[in-house]
């Protein structure tokens, strides 16, 4: 029996699985609202609810797989511990230097992110090592000592250190760790050689700050909810998502919180991976939409592409280069805030505007009746008949529609003399879009022609949205996979136990050495497989070897797999071929001759990823009868229609429906319009195919 919780910005999701729900076996679900206070509360509550649903107990569960939001919101909320930072002599103010630019040119009240360390926290100490590892200058012992009156005066709970290339060589890092825990033991301490020994000064001092900054209140989270659940009988393992894409241990996470930050979505993108493999979908673009932000990934030959940057609180939320970087293993992709408790607005120029800012959980949409009085999108959604009142969140929450009603009377129709359904109208197509674009964007970035791609909608919102974000895309199909409300913690009982190791190592091809290389690389790999080893519990386990090179003179660096064997001399020649051919896919050519770098190297070692056996598709068959209608305001003819409402539960197989209609089930519900006709395939998934006759409309 296998429990997944994810926490978001609006929802707590909880799934239980007993047994295999593919060959016989049981999924329950349920969403509670978060509890932003102690996130813990809503995680113990929705799983006591689920655990009564199924009429069993804590200690039967085997597997607690958890994501959180906590980390990010620690960090955006500025709730970790008091941090100090120890950096070398002469280079105090790498965080305030950044990269030297500007993330708006040409905006003059540009505000820069806040950072986690003040200026007067931000300590020096004589040391340098140069780029090669040696020893230029000893650490300054003494001087590490004098720093400790400081660190107790001013209450520090957390210590980041980030010395100069210390990627290429620990000693000075390890070396003031201990004297700092002579001195002042339970001291928390992140070293940047553990957390990202790579180069680039600015990130990886960053990313140990972070580490810093969130890791007690991290590590006291996970002790209360580790504690939370033995006391209610509770023996089982417990695991992590992590923003790669993998599980960790419990105290892995303890360790090295930061790579919690993008759990949630991660758990989407696994979940999305696994729905085009079971469908055969080779290009997949996964849409992924809650209650706070909308997250769109490209997911090719069923794996999601991968990242080994991100950035969180943004100063100009969602315009890169405006946050805090984070040099952590990440699935890639492009978050905008278009939740459904996005809240809408007029701004100076009479344009609709929805997000960033989100209603959250307190108050909420104007809908929930829990004081929010700005509408948002899910306010939208309601006015238009796309949710049912009664049923929203399995019945948990009764919406009010009047309340929506005139939120968006007093912000948006108001100021622009429209109705409550126009303006309701005028919100979901200015959210669409916005998704639209970040979906394109995306698409141009990787190289890929989002047209070509399978959208596969899951979120509490996304299939509301799906089928007008596909008619702007030019998508003709969408894949809405069972207990889609829930999917991103779903997606966390599909994930890998993994883990992933990046270390940086300059070196050039014209000069490879193969000794060199294996040597850094045997260490990483017998360090991940310790690490994966206790949760593999007898799993196979695979390891993947990549390289991060580039051009000599280019500023960044792309993929380049690796064998998984000792390298020789011989490798260099066909790691250039690799190279090239990589660099093509993404440039259209390559530099014949020209000079090429290895920057880091990684290593990934994961429990072998069992895709699901492809499904056959059923043939079709009648709807079922509707169990009602909703009155639903059709913006194209500007009047109110009755579209007829499926119960998802009584689609058998092949059952097909004709847009506009509604399909309805516990977690959400799939609005599908008149452009589209749904079926249910034999894995549960509802498909929206755009229908035949319909002449097919330039995407907008």
């Amino acid at each position: 029996m296998r429990l997944a919780v994810d926490i978001g910005g609006t929802f707590t999701d909880v799934v239980l699985e007993i047994g295999d729900p593919r060959a016989g076996g049981r999924r329950l679900t349920r969403k509670v609202l978060t509890t932003p206070r102690a996130p813990e509360e809503a995680v113990m509550s929705g799983t006591r609810a689920i655990l009564n649903d199924a009429n069993r107990g804590f200690a039967e569960i085997d597997v607690f797989v958890h994501g959180t939001t906590l980390a990010t919101n620690a960090v955006i909320e500025r709730k970790g511990a008091k941090t100090a930072l120890i950096a070398t002599e002469g280079f105090r103010d790498t965080l305030e230097i950044a990269y030297e630019s500007r993330y708006d040119q040409y905006d003059v009240f540009i505000e820069k992110p806040r950072q986690l360390v003040p200026r007067a926290l931000r300590f020096t100490v004589p040391e340098r090592l140069d780029v090669h590892g040696s020893v230029r200058l000893p650490l300054d012992e003494a001087a590490v000592r004098a720093l400790v009156p400081a660190l107790r005066r001013e209450e520090i709970g957390a210590v980041a250190i980030a010395y100069l290339h210390s990627y290429a060589n620990p000693v000075h890092e390890l070396r003031t760790r201990e004297i700092l825990l002579e001195a002042m033991p339970g001291l928390s301490i992140t070293l940047s050689c553990e957390v990202c020994p790579e180069v680039r000064e600015y990130e990886r001092t960053s990313t140990a700050v972070a580490n810093a900054y969130i890791q007690p209140l991290m590590a006291g989270y996970l002790a209360r909810l580790r504690d939370g659940f033995a006391a209610e009988g509770f023996r089982g393992t417990v695991y992590l998502m992590t923003s790669g894409g993998g599980l960790t241990a419990l105290e892995t996470a303890r360790k090295f919180p930061i790579r919690l930050v993008e759990s949630g979505p991660a758990g989407g993108a696994i979940l999305a991976a696994n729905i085009a493999a079971e469908r055969g979908e080779d290009k997949v673009l996964s849409f992924d939409m809650g209650g706070t932000t909308a997250k769109i990934c490209l997911i090719q030959h069923y794996t999601p592409f991968k990242s080994r940057s991100f950035e969180v609180d943004r100063a100009a939320r969602f315009l890169k280069g405006s946050g805090l970087p984070l040099r952590i293993p990440v699935i890639e992709m492009v978050e905008i805030g278009a939740g459904g408790g996005s809240i809408a607005r007029v701004d100076e120029l009479k344009r609709i505007v929805v997000g960033p800012e989100s209603a959250g959980a307190e108050p909420g949409p104007a809908s929930y009746g829990r004081g929010g009085d700005r509408p948002t999108v899910t306010d939208a959604d309601v006015v238009l008949g796309k949710i049912d009142p009664a049923r929203f969140a399995g019945g948990t929450i009764h919406l009010d529609v009047e309340s929506a009603r005139k939120a968006l009377d007093a912000a948006i129709g108001g100021e622009l003399a429209l109705s409550g359904e126009m303006a309701a109208y005028g919100v979901g197509e200015i959210v669409d879009e916005n998704m639209a674009n970040a979906a394109r964007v995306h698409a141009v970035e990787r190289g890929a022609v989002i047209g070509e791609h399978t959208m596969i909608a899951f979120g509490g919102a996304a299939p509301l949205h799906a089928a007008r974000l596909a008619e702007k895309l030019g998508l003709d199909r969408i894949v809405v996979p069972p207990n889609a409300g829930v999917g991103s913690a779903v997606g966390f009982l599909q994930a890998p136990v993994a883990y992933e190791l990046i270390h940086s190592r300059y070196m050039r091809l014209d000069e490879f050495d193969p000794a060199a290389a294996n040597a850094l690389i045997d260490e990483m790999a017998r360090e991940a497989h310790a690490l994966v080893a206790p949760g593999a519990r007898g799993q196979k386990v695979v390891e993947t070897r990549v390289a991060y090179m580039r051009y000599v003179g280019q500023g960044h660096e792309i993929t380049v797999p690796l064998p998984v064997r000792a390298l020789t001399a011989k490798d260099a020649d066909a790691l250039r071929t690799t190279f090239e051919k990589e660099y093509a896919v993404l440039f259209e050519r390559h530099i014949p001759g020209a000079a090429i770098e290895v920057l880091s190297w990684s290593v990934t070692v994961s429990t072998e990823v069992r895709r699901p056996e492809p499904v056959t598709p059923p043939d079709r068959q009648p709807p079922p009868k509707p169990v009602g209608t909703r009155r639903f305001f059709d913006a194209r003819l500007s009047q109110h229609v009755e579209v007829p409402v499926y119960w998802r539960n009584d689609l058998v197989p092949g059952s097909t429906v004709t847009g506009p209609a509604i399909i309805a089930e516990d977690e959400t519900s799939t609005f599908v319009s008149a452009t589209f006709e749904a079926w249910l395939d034999a894995a549960g998934g509802i498909v929206l195919e755009r229908k035949t006759s319909t002449s097919r409309p330039r995407a907008a």
